[in-house]
């Protein structure tokens, strides 16, 4: 007799779904064992952060699913609804809903009991599935996802699991990829570090970066960035963010994870220290063709320069290093800029430019969002 979840991967194999990212749920542990040997899958430190990188991967042509428990749905709605579903993008959601079944923990009621009317609220589809002979239902619903660009939750009760052994394996922690004593030494040596004074602002800075950004997927933080990036260096393999703070280096991300294309992400500060636990996805699973730029100009430069800790006590650089990056740089003059910029990639790079707050009167990007994720995707296609 198939197991249900078995049943799930074999929907889902026969559906073409290619790229599954997830986070833990002790009632799903069984299948995402599974998925993550049945395809190309990506652990994530929070839900939201899957949003930006299974967008990624939808914009290079990947079916992605995304497996969660109900909580974290509370944590992605804005960026299924500003990303995913805005840009018309399909995604596929395996809830595991607690709160509903023989829970345990109290706190997981509030969400489990009122996540239906959440999605209905937010516009998003829904199917519930209170059996394991209910699968069937997703076999209906998911050629939509792909077919029509949709979101889509499958709100999965844990009696569809029921009666079946786990069978798990225990993995056990290996040692730290970090060597304790360099680690050490770093952290207490950070403070007596001279930054380089930054004398550019985040436009200038695009300006030097221009020409080596010819030919790479180039995704922009939203606001004043994209609009001064579309005024310097506009081309067809440019996503310009529109919303979804904080999404930019996921989306690259997921790009760089489904293509064999040259990923560049101009992030900023206030955006990655919204989102900072990418840094650990990207530096663990490490894509050679992935480079971060964090145009650091210690503030929220689109809502009118107030400070990020980026100012006064953050060092996104040490960062990025602690999360696990072994090719980090700091700039800040134009010869450090285009010495960084014309190396020989060496694998995942992150490049920590500082900057001086101020954004440049340019005009609004005159391209539709739906048009700016054509012309991208055409260019991942070629």
């Amino acid at each position: 007799m198939q197991r249900p979840e078995e049943e799930l991967i074999a929907t889902l194999i026969r559906h073409n779904v290619d790229f599954t990212a997830s986070l833990p749920c002790e009632k799903i542990k069984t299948l995402l064992e599974m998925v993550e040997k049945a395809f190309l899958h990506v652990p994530l430190t929070r839900e939201e952060e899957g949003v930006g990188i299974c967008a990624g991967g939808a914009l290079a042509g990947k079916r992605p699913a995304m497996f969660i428990q109900s909580s974290g749905i509370g944590n992605m709605i804005n960026a299924l609804l500003s990303l995913t579903a805005f840009y018309e993008l399909p995604l596929a959601l395996f809830v595991s809903r607690r709160g509903v079944y023989q829970e345990k923990i109290a706190a997981q009621f509030p969400m489990g009991l009122k996540l239906p009317g959440i999605l209905s609220g937010a516009g998003i589809g829904w199917t519930e599935i209170n059996s394991s002979k209910e699968l069937r239902k997703v076999e209906q619903e998911l050629p939509e996802v792909y077919s029509k660009n949709r979101v889509h939750a499958f709100l999965m009760s844990p009696v569809v699991w029921e009666g079946y052994e786990c069978g798990v394996r225990i993995v056990e922690p290996g040692p730290s990829k970090v060597d304790s004593g360099k680690r050490e030494t770093a952290a207490a040596g950070s403070d007596k570090v001279q930054w380089p004074s930054p004398v550019f602002t985040r436009y200038d800075i695009i300006r030097i970066l221009a020409p080596y950004l010819e030919s790479k997927v180039v995704v922009s933080n939203l606001g004043w960035p994209s609009k001064e990036l579309y005024a310097l260096k506009h081309q067809l393999s440019n996503f310009y963010m529109l919303g979804s703070m904080g999404m930019v280096t996921p989306i690259g991300l997921g790009i760089a994870l489904t293509s064999k294309k040259g990923v560049v992400v101009i992030d900023g500060d206030g955006s990655l220290l919204m989102n900072p636990g990418t840094l650990a996805t990207a530096a663990g699973l490490s894509p050679n063709n992935l480079t971060i730029i964090a145009i650091d100009n210690g503030a929220y430069g689109s809502t009118g320069n107030q400070p990020t800790l980026a100012r006064t006590s953050v060092d996104l650089e040490q960062v990025a290093r602690g999360f696990g990056f072994r090719n980090t740089i700091k700039v800040a003059s134009e010869e450090e800029i285009k010495e960084v910029m014309g190396r020989p990639r060496e694998g995942l790079t992150f490049i920590h430019a500082l900057a001086i707050p101020g954004n440049k009167d340019v005009p609004n990007i005159p391209i539709g969002h739906l048009e700016i994720k054509r012309q991208v995707q055409e260019f991942l296609r070629g």
